[in-house]
């Protein structure tokens, strides 16, 4: 049994400047004001250090030079390590757009990994295929293809670890895909896609309910002829049930429209991604796919035309959204933890410190630099 005292506690009333958290066979048995010290107890002493929950990360596809696409076992390990020492308690592995084989393999991995006990993973992400190639970014462009319900089916009756998959709401048989992921319990995401208001608002209503990498991969407010029209970014803010993921590593998107994303969509429906590959936590680290590049702190496509893929980690985010953005600490962590917690459906036992929930939680410096992290109540070592 551990109890950590003298925390500034962030719990979902708020901060508790003298916060305690007891901790138990891996659960939270008491979050919140200190009362005492509990007897037999290891204590831990936070210095007066921000406590806060740990980071659910719901898009990343690699980090300490491997990539989920090898779908190894010891490529998912190498990369939950790396992040785990980052601030990220919990992953959903993403694969960006895979073959059958790919995904069947990688599918198997999460499965038995998530079977372990105390295990970080919690379920696989899906980023493709099924995207519209003239916004296909850095996904691997043979690898693209349109929505096949003989295809998408078996693999998800079989792998019930899969609980997200992305596409492109205006390719042929896209709506009847988000609905057959809807009636399964699987989260719909929209992806690399051209859509306008009324093709987001048809997905929307068939069950797409997330935007992926927000911003990226999908257009905004354009020009055709003498005429303006709204674009993806513009018709997803106009429905306000579809939440959003951002990837505030302050390149991919500017301070400015951090803050616009947090004023607009709100805390409770904004999540903080690193969109994370191979090549991050390692120095000289190449990216899984060749055609990537790391240039000023961040990963393009070899020409430079598009962005690829993240070398941010959960820590970065926190800090770049509060310190560049402007943004309150509270709802960065929230939208590191909660709110992904929330739109995955975990929050029962994870994103925020409540009695009966996981131990897993972050300390944080007046700096907003990670000085310590618990999964399940083990300490992690840093490096």
């Amino acid at each position: 049994m551990k109890q950590i005292i003298n925390a500034h506690l962030l719990t979902p009333s708020g901060w508790e400047k003298e916060g305690t958290v007891v901790i138990d066979g891996g659960k939270i048995i008491e979050a919140g004001k200190f009362r005492g010290l509990t007897e037999n107890a290891e204590i831990i002493d936070a210095k007066g250090n921000y406590v806060v929950p740990g980071g659910i990360e719901i898009h990343a596809h690699g980090g300490g030079g491997r990539d989920f696409m090898e779908g190894t076992e010891d490529a998912f390990r190498t990369v939950m390590e790396t992040h785990l020492k980052h601030g990220t308690t919990s992953f959903f592995p993403t694969l960006a757009s895979s073959t059958v084989e790919m995904i069947e393999q990688a599918a198997e991995t999460c499965t038995k990994l998530m079977e372990e006990e105390h295990s970080p993973f919690i379920g696989l992400h899906l980023e493709g295929p099924y995207l519209n190639p003239v916004m296909g970014g850095g996904q691997i462009p043979e690898y693209i293809k349109g929505a096949n319900p003989e295809e998408y089916i078996p693999l998800v009756e079989k792998w019930t670890c899969i609980k997200r998959w992305d596409a492109a709401p205006e390719l042929p048989g896209a709506l009847e895909f988000a609905s057959y992921l809807r009636d399964k319990g699987i989260v719909a995401g929209i992806a690399h896609t051209n859509a306008a208001y009324d093709e987001i608002r048809k997905g929307y209503e068939a069950g797409f309910t997330h935007a992926t990498h927000f911003y990226n991969g999908m257009t905004g407010i354009h020009k055709r002829n003498e005429y303006r029209h709204e674009g993806t970014v513009e018709s997803i803010y106009l429905i306000d049930g579809i939440t959003v993921e951002i990837i505030a590593d302050g390149k991919h998107l500017p301070p400015s429209i951090l803050a616009l994303v947090h004023k607009f969509k709100g805390v409770e429906r904004t999540c903080l991604v690193t969109d994370a590959l191979a090549c991050t936590g390692v120095a000289d680290a190449k990216a899984f796919d060749p055609r990537v590049i790391i240039e000023d702190g961040v990963c393009k496509l070899s020409d430079t035309k598009a962005l690829a893929g993240s070398v941010a980690t959960m820590d970065r985010l926190i800090r770049t959204v509060v310190n560049e953005a402007g943004i309150p600490l509270a709802d960065a962590v929230r939208m590191a933890s909660e709110t992904p917690a929330k739109v995955m459906g975990v929050y029962d036992r994870k994103g925020s410190l409540e009695k009966g929930k996981d131990a897993d939680l972050l300390f944080l410096d007046k700096n907003f630099d990670l000085t310590k992290v618990f999964s399940y109540g083990r300490e992690i070592k840093l490096d």
